[in-house]
């Protein structure tokens, strides 16, 4: 099997460091590039307004500041993940490995496997936490998506037990 392209989705845990550093070592042993790929999970902003009722003038400022407060929140997240992502790029890129990087809003499991599809990746690699039982139910497993609906191959990195 010829691996030329990595998606490696990463997130802002602990784990990704892990997660990098396995798709760093395996993108050097098989001369492959990597696309480095962060997806920030927002709800739709209807949620917000779904809590307000808006029946006066009042109400339609507040909903107004809420949305207003919302998307600043989410320029400052994906600043702080391109600003991650660049980081590990440089890692990369200064040990030889041809890197991009991506990111994204919305739901990551999709997003992951369209733009593997897309980017025509041969391998994507991700981390789990290692939820389980209910907690997953509720949480959901991007991995677990990423699994059954991925375009190629999947590389799971087992999560990291968090420290008590």
């Amino acid at each position: 099997m010829v691996i030329n392209k990595i998606l490696v989705a990463l997130d802002r845990s602990e784990q990704a460091q892990v997660v990098f550093e396995q798709a760093l070592e395996l993108a050097k042993k098989l001369a492959s590039s990597l696309l480095l790929f962060n997806c920030l999970d927002w709800e739709e902003e209807g949620e917000i307004s779904s809590f307000i009722e808006v029946g006066t003038l009042a109400d339609i400022g507040r909903s107004e500041t809420a949305k207003q407060l919302r998307h600043e929140s989410l320029q400052k997240d994906i600043e702080q993940v391109k600003s991650l992502l660049q980081i590990y790029c440089q890692q990369a890129q200064d040990q030889g490995v041809d890197t991009e990087v991506d990111c994204k809003v919305g739901d990551p499991g999709s997003r992951i496997c369209n733009l593997a599809k897309s980017w025509g990746a041969d391998l994507i690699i991700l981390g789990r936490r290692g939820h389980k039982g209910i907690t997953e139910m509720f949480l959901g497993s991007i991995s677990n998506h990423v699994v059954h609906n991925a375009p190629c191959s999947v590389f799971v990195v087992q999560g990291i037990k968090p420290r008590l």
